[in-house]
């Protein structure tokens, strides 16, 4: 019997400091915080929630996954605002916002751990 993924109920990001952490995704990303604690804090907008936990950097004994290659991606309205904005918040991007050979348009910005984040040009739909 196949399988059927829905949606993602969760993203999780390990970070090394989670006060700096959720400072960034709530208050320069604007994501609304559900929860925080020293270990684990969520954030909820209605859709997939994103989770920080705190890497323990082998204090806990046990093996904890290392900082990966994955990325979050959020599609925006206006990304070139958003950028400007971020930008002169002190947000660090390591790509402004191009288009892409596909005719997407994207912008990479980086959490305080690095942790990529792309933030994507909606596409317009064509009217039928």
């Amino acid at each position: 019997m196949p399988i059927h993924l829905q949606a993602p109920d969760r993203f999780v990001i390990y970070v090394s400091d989670m006060q700096r952490s959720v400072a960034f995704y709530r208050d320069t990303l604007g994501l609304p915080l559900k929860f925080s604690s020293p270990g684990w804090s969520e954030f909820s907008n209605g859709g997939t929630t994103l989770a920080l936990h705190r890497h323990m950097g082998g204090e806990s004994g046990t093996a904890e996954p290392a900082a990966g290659q994955a990325t979050l991606v959020f599609a925006l309205d206006d990304l070139q605002g958003a950028y400007e904005t971020l930008q002169a918040e002190g947000a660090r991007f390591s790509m402004p916002p191009q288009t892409q050979p596909s005719g997407q348009t994207f912008a990479i910005l980086h959490d305080p751990d690095g942790f990529s984040i792309t933030l994507q040009q909606k596409q317009a739909h064509p009217q039928h």
